[in-house]
């Protein structure tokens, strides 16, 4: 008995054997994406551990010098000494995105040698104008590029976040953190005696000074706040990265970095002031150059997770409701 072209497109489709499988049967989006990572890893990890090997110790023999440079900075310079962190971070952040992870080319990918020479222009420009933040920058271009070689252009665009992340590790150049700087003790200033005058203390800002009776509290570069504001950038930065919102929540997050690291800076300031005028000035100095440094991040992320509990509060998820299939269910 024969049987019309539609019957058997029909059967075909029925038939759990070829085809694709039903939308139902389909593993969620965040199996498919590890199953990939596995997939690859199993046909393409050799060629990737031979590359990696090889390129690792190019980039270490080309980058030592600024390598070191990065490490003194973090070590001797207390606004960046998060630097230590960010290379783990960003790894960190390739695994929990690991979900999301592409398929990948089975070969050399050649184009990424475009973003590896971009790399090498600027770092030479960073030597010739005598400028150590481009040579560090240029660590981005350069490992961007050597993932699309090995990966393809698809991880380079998945890897992109993690890749990122890694300037929050190089120190800005002098003349950019003092531009930066001067405006953050302006506001500093005024918003600590604003807040001391608030609680009854009688406080009086002349530039970037705070008078209180015989006390003279100084806002100086290193109390601008400057290593505040980078660290919840980067608190910031990393929460998006790992959590999906929608896009006017990451908008809020990011608007809201601002006033965060100048309330966690005043707030310093203020302590400051309150300790030298109810305890002793030994107490003031201890705190503001030895135990601040450790308090005021977390006391940011704090902040933080306080705007994102109430970007919760504001937003609540709904549930979707098919009213046919209720009306279904009542009449049975």
């Amino acid at each position: 008995m024969k049987t019309s072209v539609r019957e058997r497109r029909k059967a075909a489709r029925a038939r759990p054997e070829g085809g694709k499988k039903p939308a139902g049967d389909r593993p969620p989006s965040g199996e498919i994406g590890r199953e990939a990572a596995g997939h690859w890893w199993k046909k393409q990890g050799a060629r990737m551990a031979v590359g990696g090997v090889i390129l690792g110790a190019v980039f270490a023999w080309a980058y030592w010098p600024t390598l070191v440079g990065l490490v003194k900075a973090w070590d001797r310079q207390p606004d960046y000494s998060h630097g230590f962190l960010v290379v783990p971070l960003a790894v960190y952040f390739l695994w929990a995105r690991r979900d999301r992870f592409p398929a990948a080319v089975a070969g050399w990918a050649w184009a990424g040698l475009i973003l590896v020479g971009l790399s090498i222009a600027v770092r030479m420009i960073g030597a010739r104008l005598y400028i150590d933040a481009i040579e560090g920058w240029s660590i981005m271009l350069w490992v961007a590029g050597v993932i699309w070689l090995l990966g393809g252009w698809r991880m380079a665009i998945w890897s992109t976040p993690s890749v990122a992340f890694l300037w929050f590790m190089v120190p800005l150049p002098f003349s950019a953190e003092r531009w930066a700087s001067l405006p953050l003790q302006r506001v500093a200033t005024k918003m600590s005696c604003w807040a001391l005058v608030s609680l009854g203390q009688p406080a009086l800002a002349e530039g970037n000074t705070i008078l209180i009776g015989d006390f003279r509290l100084e806002v100086e570069q290193a109390c601008s706040g400057l290593r505040i504001f980078v660290g919840v950038v980067a608190l910031a930065f990393a929460y998006l990265i790992i959590v999906r919102r929608a896009w006017w929540e990451k908008a809020l997050l990011l608007v809201s970095v601002i006033p965060i690291a100048l309330i966690a800076n005043s707030t310093r300031i203020v302590v400051t002031a309150l300790l030298n005028q109810y305890v002793s000035g030994e107490a003031a100095q201890k705190f503001t150059h030895d135990v601040a440094g450790w308090v005021m991040i977390p006391y940011a992320a704090g902040l933080f997770a306080l705007v994102l509990w109430y970007l919760g509060k504001l937003m609540r998820e709904g549930e979707l409701v098919d009213v046919g299939e209720i009306v279904r269910r009542e009449r049975v």
